[in-house]
């Protein structure tokens, strides 16, 4: 068993794999609250892809990074720092979390005066300002898991029986004594882990908290939820519930931990409670996933399909004058042209941007020439009424332009589409950082908002908004939802408090000291957010990444086809081997050159933006594969294919 003697106060761990602005976030944060404490930090980066550990040795010299050449998940990283920790107390921190400058120092107090504290935990907000009810638990019995499975925790948050799993009947403003601590913050006390051991790593992630925590307590200490200390974090229990793979890979945690301290009935009951825990959340994320994802695609097929039905039956009365066009038409001709109307939409990236017109235009227009094609090769029993696919483009445009105007005004409160964005911003900084904080979101958004800036030292600037007790004035007088904290001149506490005080009716966003990013959330359902000073890449846009997808699937496709005179040509003979691999999308026919972290993320490639390059140095290739996400074109694929 592992024992060092404590030679700190703290011992701050942080694993990370690959949230760079995030971790540079929370590292100035905690250096910002250990100034008065002896406190080391390690960051153990898991195989991070994003820079993160070029970022840490250069802005953080003083933190401990240790760099590993693979994921080795979240309990094994964690042991890596503990063994070489020589703090008095360790804190297991995430990186996606924000401490204010008075977090630690009565957390510490508090330990110190409660001789049976073995680990502790505190209140969590995210980046709404939301309580995070993870932030303390109870054991997850058979009992507990299947109220929780079944709804019942949230139906009666408060009761001793029913809202056991989060505790809800303990008031979160006072301190307890609980069961189970969160992950994302937790302190434990050396001696504790040189008694019962570091973190079990066969839970490679989620799961391991609660191991601690049940094997802390078993040992005869007590876990704490301390209520004076709270910090941010951005991405909550909350903003995973919805992944098919969270959902597996905490469940098999969840399986683990029960053959690991449950036994007999009690641990075959809780793996079938787990089960059909899997299954069910399995199925309301995928429904929930496919809703999100494909809502609008659905309805406006359906909208085309009945726009051309009610046409046919036009023109079959009034055009043609007879009594009906054959079974083909209904069963063929109307599902195809509905077909790729909605793909030519959806390759030109008009649901994500469902009010740019010109996108609509010019994938209608686009279609229409496709089904024309397709209908010219039919054959000529087949030929029923170009007419109808012309006119039908009439008026599929007329239908779709004005279910989206519809759309637009129910959702913005206005026709006026230059007005995408509802969002009104202020800035709580300096009139210096108004100016970057213009330049940054410039490049985002469209129609924002950006009101001007609140500071408590007074400016002749016609942005200047007032000082910051007249900050529930401004928001009401001007009807802003979103605040951007400086980390400059605004402390991390004054910014916890404010989302406190204002709740999760106004988004938040932070701008971290001597930084050019923006991090916040804009719902407690979604991850973190970060902006940054941005180049425009092509590859960060669905049309282009779709276009990219269809031009390795077209082209694999015609290879397999055309195999047998494919193989009579050596330069060809590769592309046929690698044509499977392509289609399945394990991989794509052009990739980058280089470890390109920081640009739009694609699957490896059988081809190479290097492919003319003689001079194979990591600085042109970096270069190229910036050059290739930023202009990429489908023609790019293509020169690049036929050239290798």
């Amino acid at each position: 068993m592992y024992v060092c003697s404590a030679s700190l106060k703290l011992s701050i761990i942080i694993v990370n794999y690959n949230v760079k602005h995030f971790l540079e976030q929370c590292l100035k944060s905690v250096y910002q609250a250990i100034q008065n404490i002896e406190a080391e930090v390690f960051v153990v980066d898991n195989n991070s892809i994003d820079g993160s550990q070029d970022m840490v040795s250069s802005s953080f010299p003083d933190v401990k990074l240790i760099c590993n050449t693979i994921n080795t998940g979240f309990s094994t990283a964690n042991n890596q720092a503990i063994k070489l920790s020589k703090g008095e107390y360790i804190l297991l921190l995430n990186p996606d979390t924000v401490v204010p400058e008075n977090c630690f120092q009565p957390l510490l107090e508090f330990a110190d005066q409660t001789p049976d504290l073995g680990g502790c935990g505190i209140p969590m907000y995210d980046g709404q300002g939301n309580y995070l009810p993870e932030s303390k638990r109870g054991l997850p019995t058979p009992e507990v898991a299947f109220y929780k499975m079944i709804g019942l925790n949230k139906l009666f948050p408060k009761s001793k029986k029913f809202g056991k799993y989060h505790l809800g009947y303990l008031n979160p403003n006072q301190n307890h004594e609980v069961e189970v601590l969160a992950g994302a913050f937790m302190l434990i006390r050396k001696k504790v882990l040189d008694e019962i051991g570091l973190l079990d790593e066969t839970f490679f992630m989620y799961g391991e908290d609660i191991d601690l925590s049940y094997r802390i307590t078993k040992a005869g200490w007590k876990n704490y939820y301390f209520s004076a200390s709270r910090i941010i974090h951005y991405k909550g229990e909350s903003t995973k519930k919805l992944s098919t793979n969270y959902v597996k890979v905490f469940y098999k945690a969840m399986v683990i931990f029960a053959e690991k301290h449950y036994a007999g009935g009690n641990q075959k009951l809780f793996k079938l409670f787990i089960n059909m825990a899997i299954y069910g959340r399995a199925s309301v994320s995928l429904a929930s996933n496919l809703i999100k994802r494909f809502w609008l695609a659905t309805l406006e097929s359906i909208l085309i399909f009945s726009s051309l039905f009610l046409l046919k039956e036009y023109w079959e009365e009034h055009i043609k004058g007879i009594t009906a066009y054959p079974k083909e038409m209904l069963t063929i001709h109307l599902p195809y042209y509905t077909l790729v109307w909605i793909l030519s939409i959806g390759f030109n990236g008009s649901y994500k941007a469902p009010f740019n017109f010109s996108k609509l235009t010019r994938s209608i227009l686009i279609g229409t020439l496709v089904i024309l094609m397709i209908y010219g090769l039919l054959p000529n029993h087949l030929h029923f009424s170009r007419g109808i696919i012309l006119f039908g483009a009439l008026v599929v445009s007329a239908v779709l332009f004005s279910w989206r105007s519809l759309y637009h005004l129910l959702k913005h409160k206005t026709l006026d589409f230059s007005k995408q964005s509802n969002i009104k911003s202020v800035l709580i900084g300096s009139e210096k950082k108004w100016s970057e904080l213009t330049e940054i979101l410039s490049s985002y958004h469209k129609g924002y908002q950006q009101i001007g800036f609140i500071s408590d030292k007074k400016s002749d600037s016609p942005n200047w908004l007032g000082n910051r007790k007249q900050l529930k004035e401004i928001i009401h007088i001007y009807g802003v939802n979103e605040l951007i904290f400086s980390n400059e001149t605004v402390s991390t506490k004054y910014t916890i408090q404010i989302m406190n005080e204002l709740g999760p009716t106004i988004n938040y966003f932070t701008i971290p000291s001597a930084s050019n990013f923006i991090i916040g959330s804009q719902s407690k359902n979604s991850n973190g957010l970060y902006f940054g000073q941005q180049i425009e890449l092509n590859l960060t846009k669905s049309e282009y990444r779709s276009q990219k997808r269809f031009f390795d699937i077209l082209t694999s496709l015609v290879l397999i086809i055309t195999f047998p005179l494919m193989i009579l040509f050596e330069n060809t003979r590769k592309k046929l081997t690698h044509s499977l691999e392509v289609l399945s999308g394990k991989k794509t026919w052009v990739g980058y050159s280089a470890n390109s972290g920081d640009l739009p993320a694609i699957k490896p490639g059988i081809y190479s933006t290097d492919y003319q390059l003689e001079d194979k140095s990591d600085t042109f290739q970096k270069n190229l594969d910036l050059l290739y996400a930023k202009n990429y074109s489908i023609y790019t694929d293509l020169r690049i294919f036929l050239s290798s």
